[in-house]
C-alpha cells in the first residue's frame, strides 16, 4: 500500500492545531498573495506541510508556528506563480480586525487614529501597497493578533526588527492615507 505521510499522532495534533487557525491562515495568505484563489492553494499546501511536520515535532505555540508555515508556503507559491499585475488585495472584512494594538495599551498615536477612522477600500489599497516585510508584519499583528514575540518567531526576525517594521508600516500607511486625503 501507499506509504502514509503522517502518523495517527500527527493527525491528532493536526486536528487540535490547524482547524482553529484556518481563518487567520487564510487572511495572511490572502494579503500576501493578493488573491483569494491563490490563498486557498497556499493554505492547503501549508496544511499538508503542517501535517507532515507534526509527525516529528510537538508545538508549544501553534499560532506563530502554523502562520510561519503559511508564510513560507506563500513565498514558495509566489516565487513559482508570480503574475505581473496585482489588482486585488486582502479583504475588507479582514480590516474589521484591525484594532491597531499599540505597545500594548499606550494612548493611540495620530497615525493609529488616522488608520482607525479610514474608509475600508482606501485602507485596503494602502495596506496592499506596503512592501512585503511591512505588509506581513502589520497583518500578523493587527489582523492575526500575534504578539511581537510570536511575529518574530513566525518570520524568523529579531523582536526589535518586528517592532520597527510595525512602526514603519503604520507610518507608511498614514503617509499614504494623508497624501490621498
Amino acid at each position: 500500500g501507499a506509504r502514509r505521510l503522517s502518523s495517527p499522532i500527527a493527525e491528532q495534533r493536526f486536528r487540535e492545531i490547524v482547524p482553529p487557525l484556518l481563518d487567520d491562515a487564510y487572511s495572511l495568505a490572502k494579503w500576501l498573495s493578493q488573491s483569494p484563489t491563490d490563498a486557498e492553494d497556499i493554505v492547503q499546501d501549508a496544511a499538508l506541510r503542517a501535517l507532515q511536520a507534526l509527525s516529528t515535532v510537538s508545538v508549544d505555540r501553534p499560532k506563530p508556528w502554523f502562520l510561519a508555515i503559511v508564510r513560507n508556503a506563500a513565498m514558495t507559491f509566489m516565487a513559482r506563480n508570480r503574475r505581473k499585475t496585482v489588482a486585488y488585495a486582502g479583504d475588507l472584512s479582514d480590516l474589521d480586525a484591525l484594532d491597531l494594538r499599540q505597545g500594548d495599551d499606550a494612548a493611540p498615536n495620530p497615525e493609529q487614529e488616522l488608520i482607525a477612522h479610514e474608509d475600508g477600500e482606501r485602507l485596503r489599497q494602502a495596506i496592499a501597497g506596503l512592501p512585503p516585510p511591512f505588509l506581513e508584519t502589520l497583518v500578523m499583528r493587527d489582523i492575526n493578533g500575534l504578539s511581537y514575540r510570536e511575529i518574530a518567531e513566525a518570520t524568523d526576525t529579531p523582536v526589535g526588527t518586528v517592532m520597527s517594521r510595525l512602526a514603519r508600516a503604520r507610518a507608511m500607511l498614514a503617509k499614504t492615507l494623508r497624501a490621498e486625503a
